[in-house]
């Protein structure tokens, strides 16, 4: 394989949602050379002629590759140097970006063999070139930003309850499938039923056997 003469640019996305009651990331099988037939994490070549920014890099790939698109994404880190990719000296930007499941249908378009979520806290396949560093400075991130205080919502269905948010922080505050994140109910309860970031729906309850719980959706213009 010929050595490239100056710096790949790449955009990488660590894609996150909650299924099954844990946190998962979105995985790609990759078709083509390099390290064709292992999995990664979705990105893809800056195309200086059609891309204006690496967001857009990183929109295009999930949009021609999987056909997945985003609301939002989060820049988050640069990894660079001269051994992460065989093609030579390489720069890749990491983003993440949090979705909740019904609004992810990943289909495969080009350069993929398969797409499939995997629990982003169990022992994974070996990743491609460094997504393995990738994912875990993605999924710390996230933590981190929930620990202070960040609420999640782009994972959220378009109406939830306090509750239904307050399992998907546990989750993500979580270390790993044996370990159970609890928050105090009452506390969660008094710093975000308020929020400016959710809002109330009028006369709209969650009825089941408990006693009808208030729904919430998420405030126009939200950004995590």
């Amino acid at each position: 394989m010929a050595k490239l003469l100056f710096p790949l640019v790449s955009a990488d996305v660590a894609i996150f949602s909650i299924g099954d009651g844990a946190l998962q990331v979105l995985l790609v099988q990759r078709a083509r050379a390099p390290a064709a037939g292992a999995w990664a994490l979705p990105g893809a070549v800056l195309n200086p002629e059609i891309d204006r920014d690496l967001e857009a890099t990183a929109r295009r790939a999930l949009r021609d590759k999987i056909s997945v698109e985003v609301p939002y994404l989060s820049q988050l880190h640069t990894f660079a140097g001269a051994d992460r990719d065989p093609r030579g000296w390489s720069l890749g930007v990491l983003h993440y970006a949090l979705l909740p499941r019904n609004r992810v249908q990943a289909v495969v378009r080009s350069n993929v063999e398969v797409v499939q979520w995997a629990d982003a806290d169990a022992a994974l396949p070996p990743l491609a070139f460094d997504h393995a560093e990738q994912l875990a400075a993605a999924r710390s991130a996230l933590r981190e930003r929930v620990r202070e205080h960040a609420l999640p919502l782009h994972l959220m269905p378009e109406q939830f309850t306090l509750t239904q948010l307050q399992k998907a922080c546990e989750i993500i505050l979580a270390h790993g499938p044996d370990d159970v994140a609890v928050l105090d109910k009452g506390a969660f309860r008094r710093r975000f039923a308020k929020s400016a970031d959710i809002v109330e729906i009028p006369g709209a309850f969650e009825r089941g056997a408990q006693r009808p719980a208030q729904l919430f959706k998420v405030a126009p213009g939200f950004r995590f």
